[in-house]
């Protein structure tokens, strides 16, 4: 299974970043030991004073396709979820400003808790979805697939020319504004389209 996670693809989260705005999409891989379910507790890692969370909406794959056409995109995905991408803020920093790799600061084990994966049979229009995360009751982020930067539809045929997809790949589409550091006790809860999907502590 691939956890592939694509960047920058809200454009006010690039700008929150100081980020210019992709000209086409840019993705990096998470490992199966990111998955946190089931809301369980995600621990705080001894390697980073500075721990982010980062939700998205997660597509997962349905069947297995090679450099799919756009327009045919719909049929490789058929339920999705909000997840977090949960990031070493600091270490990430230091990975930029020498060009390394993000591997340390974005796909440790347990930076990816998923939510309960809802239809897109019974969800209307997945491209104008909104979805919202609140911290200790407070809403942090909210935003809708209809902001995007590239579209759903768009990330699986460009991702799709570089890797086959196949059933259970998860796609995390990018992260609106709003993201912000976790602390020991912290709350996390997350909506899509008013149904709770997520729900966690930071330990």
């Amino acid at each position: 299974m691939k956890i592939i996670c694509i960047g920058r693809n809200y454009r006010e989260h690039a700008e929150e970043m100081g980020n210019a705005i992709p000209d086409e999409p840019l993705f990096f891989l998470k490992p199966d030991s990111s998955i946190i379910k089931n809301n369980k507790p995600f621990f705080l890692p001894d390697f980073s004073d500075e721990i982010h969370y980062e939700a998205e909406i997660v597509v997962r794959i349905c069947k297995l396709g090679k450099s799919i056409d756009e327009k045919f995109a719909y049929r490789y995905y058929d339920a999705v979820t909000l997840g977090i991408d949960i990031t070493a803020r600091d270490l990430q920093r230091r990975q930029s400003e020498r060009g390394d790799p993000w591997e340390i600061c974005k796909s440790f084990d347990g930076s990816a808790p998923l939510g309960k994966f809802l239809l897109v049979s019974e969800l209307g229009n997945v491209h104008d979805l909104p979805f919202r995360l609140e911290k200790n009751g407070e809403v942090v982020q909210q935003s809708s697939t209809a902001h995007l930067i590239f579209g759903i539809d768009r990330l699986i045929s460009y991702v799709s020319r570089f890797f086959t997809l196949k059933t259970g790949d998860l796609i995390f589409t990018g992260t609106p504004s709003g993201v912000g550091p976790l602390q020991k006790n912290d709350h996390l809860k997350g909506y899509i389209a008013n149904q709770p999907v997520i729900d966690f502590y930071i330990r």
